[in-house]
């Protein structure tokens, strides 16, 4: 039988809390991922579960960043993984409880480790530069995405790093399935607007005007 593979929007936001994705919640985003560091875990606890009441009145997937214990806990629906978190993540105990799981990749060992682990999307970045973090890895352009689809098949790619609407459409063109976004939104003077812009060139309704 075929392997089905989640549909992901065009566009994800990844946030640091549970507040972030309240203020996001009601644009129409479809799925968002929770990145929270350096918190201690009973917070976290609490957050992941605030996102997934969240999800569940305004209709859309949580992708919890890294803790996958916690993930599981909170019956949410996806978990991705860096690879130190999937050297040492119990996947099979990820994939009895139901949850998707992505993982994220900066090169081809990598990209092997990630394959070996089944994964139900690939993410790659830095595709730009991107002034979030210090990255250890230089941007990865858009001839690395055309290599990454080549290799992936069916398994839907997730580009990260640098993005903004002027860059996603040759983002999408050269092979990804879907851009995820934080700089663009969180330094923006008006996140909201510049999320609700993403959606709608999600949906279509935009073409690339970076308003």
């Amino acid at each position: 039988m075929t392997r089905q593979y989640p549909v992901l929007d065009r566009f994800y936001p990844i946030v640091p809390d549970a507040a972030w994705m309240e203020r996001l919640a009601p644009l129409g985003i479809k799925t968002v991922q929770l990145r929270a560091k350096d918190m201690e875990l009973p917070r976290l606890r609490d957050e992941v579960d605030c996102c997934l009441a969240l999800a569940r009145r305004h209709s859309f997937q949580v992708i919890v960043n890294d803790y996958w214990e916690i993930a599981i806990d909170a019956s949410a629906d996806f978990i991705h993984l860096g690879q130190e978190d999937l050297a040492s993540a119990d996947t099979a105990a990820i994939r009895r409880a139901g949850l998707r799981i992505g993982i994220s990749t900066h090169d081809e060992s990598e990209l092997d480790a990630a394959l070996a682990a089944d994964p139900d999307y690939v993410a790659l970045g830095p595709i730009y530069e991107t002034k979030l973090k210090a990255m250890a890895w230089a941007p990865q352009g858009l001839t690395r995405i055309k290599v990454w689809r080549a290799k992936l098949g069916d398994i839907p790619l997730v580009a990260i790093g640098g993005i903004t609407p002027e860059l996603a459409p040759g983002v999408i063109a050269a092979g990804a399935d879907c851009v995820a976004v934080i700089t663009d939104f969180i330094t923006h003077p008006s996140p909201e607007a510049r999320v609700a812009h993403w959606v709608a060139w999600s949906a279509g309704d935009v073409r690339s005007s970076g308003r």
